[in-house]
């Protein structure tokens, strides 16, 4: 296929920034029959969780999970590595280990050459074997816009399950990764990005989330999310809003991409994040003068982002220091839960 489009092109939106606002997401899963007394559905979506978990009679849980979208990058390897380890990381985020995934596509006949198709599923079976897992099947449909994506499922034990709603007052609150990665994706539509800052987006969205079980595992870690789509602020808000308490952020702690910043002042800013402060900004308390683009910045979606850990205070130091020897060098100690109203409280 000769003057073939760029894939961000045949996209209205692109990663975890063309997910549903989180305010519709809320109406519509309030309009959903309520899953049922099943005794062994530890985790379903009355929380807003990463994946749904389902226990075995030895005490072994099953993890579910499936995550796709539409490219945010124009080469077809890269978009798939993407949104491999995006939909994996949520089996990392509920405290468990991948076994095997099956893979979701949709592609516009007759607009994409099936090289490029096939490059997409071979960026994702490269990250699914990085993982230590096999792509074992799937289901593909002619579609309007680029979609790949997989569905992952995993395995655990019942007392390594973390869910997001069980921070305790006191916690600290830990982020493995840097923010940015949305208005990284916003300079990429612009084309505007240039190499170095393409090679940050791609090694952060790459990273896999395996440090969770890790964390998992340690009993001073009470809650778990991964931060997508609804930015630090809306998977903040569903922790704070799943235990009934504030989650307070230090603005100044957070880590950034390294361009981050200036992207944000010049405007790279995708529609998403205007969409998310629309959703919950009535349940965050800003600084006063808090500048826009800092608020953009705490609104950003994140494809493929960082875990979201709530631990007790004492432990958060080395917990750190161990998140950051694994291999992840931009995690931070960013804020604390507090007893009040389930809100989000910003200060810096």
């Amino acid at each position: 296929m000769t003057d073939a489009p760029r894939l961000t092109s045949l996209a209205h939106g692109g990663g975890c920034g063309c997910k549903l606002d989180p305010a519709t997401l809320r109406q519509l899963l309030a309009q959903q029959p309520a899953a049922g007394p099943f005794e062994r559905l530890l985790v379903g979506n009355e929380t807003a969780d990463d994946a749904a978990v389902w226990e075995l009679e030895d005490g072994t849980c099953i993890i579910a999970t499936t995550d796709f979208f539409t490219p945010m990058v124009d080469d077809p390897v890269d978009f798939g590595r993407i949104a491999a380890t995006n939909a994996i990381s949520d089996v990392y985020a509920m405290g468990g280990r991948p076994l095997f995934a099956l893979a979701i596509l949709g592609m516009p006949l007759g607009k994409i050459d099936p090289e490029v198709v096939a490059r997409i599923l071979r960026g994702g079976a490269e990250q699914c074997a990085e993982a230590g897992i096999p792509v074992a099947g799937g289901h593909s449909i002619d579609a309007p816009e680029p979609i790949y994506g997989l569905a992952v499922i995993g395995t655990c034990r019942r007392e390594a399950v973390r869910r997001n709603a069980d921070a305790m007052a006191g916690d600290a609150v830990l982020l493995t990764k840097a923010l940015g990665v949305g208005v990284y994706s916003a300079a990429i539509k612009r084309e505007t990005l240039d190499d170095a800052g393409y090679r940050d987006f791609i090694a952060t969205t790459t990273l896999l989330n395996r440090i969770g079980p890790d964390l998992a595992a340690e009993p001073a870690v009470h809650a778990l999310t991964d931060v997508t789509g609804f930015g630090i602020l809306g998977h903040g808000l569903e922790i704070a809003r799943g235990a009934g308490l504030t989650l307070t952020l230090e603005a100044d702690a957070l880590p950034l991409l390294p361009q981050a910043e200036a992207l944000a002042r010049a405007g790279a800013v995708t529609g998403a994040s205007h969409r998310n402060w629309s959703a919950f900004g009535e349940a965050v308390d800003l600084p006063e003068g808090f500048p826009d683009w800092r608020r953009h910045i705490l609104t950003d979606p994140q494809t493929s982002g960082g875990l979201l850990v709530t631990c007790s205070a004492d432990r958060a130091d080395a917990l750190l220091a161990r998140i950051r020897s694994a291999g992840y060098p931009a995690a931070a100690r960013i804020g604390r839960i507090e007893a009040g109203p389930a809100r989000i409280r910003v200060m810096g």
